[in-house]
Order: structure tokens, then sequence, then C-alpha cells
């Protein structure tokens, strides 16, 4: 799970990179990181609402989502 610090902390640095300094590699290297944190907290997120999500066909039959591989 992200913090709202860690989301804070993306958006500060997003926002310093677009200013003439830039970033420093060190700072480039944490925002790859909290992105990446960021991503895949947004996808478990999304797995587990899609697991208890039920499609409702026209006869009223309830079924599960199913999983594309």
């Amino acid at each position: 799970m992200v913090t709202q610090e860690q989301i804070a902390r993306i958006n500060a640095l997003a926002r310093k990179s677009k200013t003439p300094a830039g970033l420093t590699d060190e700072e480039r290297n944490e925002q790859k990181m909290l992105r990446e944190l960021y991503i895949a907290s947004f996808r478990e997120s999304l797995v587990g609402q899609l697991e208890n999500t039920y499609i409702v066909d026209a006869h009223g039959n309830k079924r599960k989502v199913q999983r594309r591989k």
C-alpha cells in the first residue's frame, strides 16, 4: 500500500523534474522506485476489485469475472 507521504513525494519529484534544474540521479532513481511501488499497489487493488465482481446475464444468472491469460 502506498502512503500519502509517498504520493506527495512522487508529486514533488514530478514538479521538480519539470524545472530547469531537473532531478539528480539519486532523485531519478527514487522517482522510478516510487512509481513502480505505486503501479504495483494500483494493480493489486484492481485485481482485488475484479475478484469480487460478478456479471449478471439476461436471465439473472450471476457469474464471476474470469481472468484472461
